[in-house]
C-alpha cells in the first residue's frame, strides 16, 4: 500500500464523513459562498469529514468549473476531503487530476460499467491520490473484482452502500478488513448493524442534514453505553425510514428539505432538478419527522 494511501486509511478511521448535497436552484444554479456555508455547517455539528461531489452531491452532473469550486470551498473548511469523481461524461482520470491540484484528500470512484479494476489504475496514474472503492446498490460489485481493487496500492478503503443486501454488506466489509483497507459504511438504511458488522467509518447521505443524528450513533458505538447505541440507532433508523424510501434517488432532495427546515440552506436552493419528482406532501412529512 502506497504510504499517502495508508496515512489517509488511518486519519480516516472512526471518521464520520458527510455525503454533502450540493445546494441548488430549480435550474441547477450553485451559490458557492451558500456551500461553504452549508459544508461548515455539517463540520460544526458532527461530520469529521466531507465527501463533496459525490452521490448525495450530484457530482456527475455538475460543470467542471462548478466542481473545481466546490471542492476549493471544502478544502478550505480544513476537515478531510473527498471528491467525487466518474459517473459522468467527463473523464474520471481528469477529475482526479483537478481534485488533487485543489487539495483534496483523496477520490471516491463512481462504478463504471465497464472494468472497475483499469478504471481505478487509470485515476491512481492520473493524480496519485487514495482512492476509495466504491460498492453501490445500483452497481454491486463480484466479490472476485472486489479482491482486486481491495490489492491496488492506491485504494485506502471501501465504501458499502448496498441499501437493503446484509450478505453483500457483510462481505464487502470482511473483504475490505481482510485486505488492510478501511470499511466505510454508506448503509443509511444499515447503519447500525454495518458498524457491529466491522465498519470503521463511516460516509453517508444521511448525514447531508441533521447530522448530529448520525455522529451520536457513533459516538455511542464508540462507547460502552449499549442503551445509548440503541437510542441512536432508533433515532436514525427512523430519520432512514422517511428520507431514503422508494423512489430512493429521491433521498437527495428529502435530505435537502430537511436542511432547508434546519436552516442550513435557503428553500430558494433546497432543489435536486436531477432526481425524480416528488409530491409536495412528503416535504411535510419528512420535516414533522425531524422538525
Amino acid at each position: 500500500m502506497d504510504i499517502a494511501v495508508r496515512n489517509l486509511r488511518d486519519r480516516l478511521r472512526g471518521s464520520l464523513i458527510a455525503a454533502a448535497a450540493t445546494p441548488m436552484t430549480t435550474s441547477g444554479e450553485v451559490d458557492l459562498d451558500l456551500v461553504s456555508r452549508y459544508l461548515v455547517g455539517l463540520v460544526a455539528d458532527g461530520a469529521t469529514g466531507l465527501a463533496v461531489l459525490a452521490h448525495t452531491g450530484r457530482g456527475p452532473y455538475l460543470a467542471p468549473d462548478v466542481r473545481a469550486a466546490v471542492i476549493e470551498r471544502a478544502v478550505a473548511v480544513g476537515v478531510p476531503v473527498l471528491a467525487g469523481v466518474g459517473g459522468g461524461a467527463e473523464d474520471p482520470a481528469e477529475q482526479a487530476r483537478v481534485a488533487a491540484e485543489l487539495g483534496a484528500d483523496g477520490v471516491l470512484v463512481f462504478p463504471p460499467d465497464g472494468d472497475r479494476v483499469a478504471l481505478h489504475e487509470e485515476v491512481w496514474r492520473a493524480a496519485r491520490l487514495p482512492m476509495i472503492a466504491f460498492d453501490l446498490y445500483t452497481r454491486p460489485c463480484p466479490a472476485g473484482t472486489l479482491r482486486e481493487l481491495l490489492a491496488h496500492p492506491g485504494v485506502a478503503g471501501l465504501k458499502t452502500a448496498l441499501l437493503s443486501d446484509a450478505m453483500g454488506c457483510q462481505r464487502a466489509i470482511a473483504l475490505a478488513r481482510e485486505a488492510d483497507r478501511l470499511a466505510i459504511t454508506g448503509e443509511d438504511r444499515m447503519f447500525g448493524p454495518s458498524l457491529l458488522w466491522g465498519a470503521e467509518a463511516a460516509l453517508v447521505g444521511i448525514a447531508a442534514a441533521s447530522v448530529g443524528v448520525t455522529a451520536a450513533v457513533l459516538e455511542a458505538f464508540a462507547g460502552k453505553d449499549l442503551r445509548a447505541f440503541e437510542e441512536a440507532s432508533g433515532r436514525l433508523d427512523r430519520l432512514a425510514q422517511v428520507t431514503f424510501t422508494e423512489p430512493m434517488e429521491g433521498y437527495v432532495q428529502r435530505m435537502l428539505w430537511l436542511a432547508a427546515a434546519e436552516g442550513r440552506v435557503p428553500g430558494t436552493h433546497a432543489h435536486d432538478p436531477y432526481g425524480p419528482p416528488l409530491q409536495e406532501e412528503e416535504r411535510a412529512v419528512v420535516v414533522a419527522a425531524f422538525g
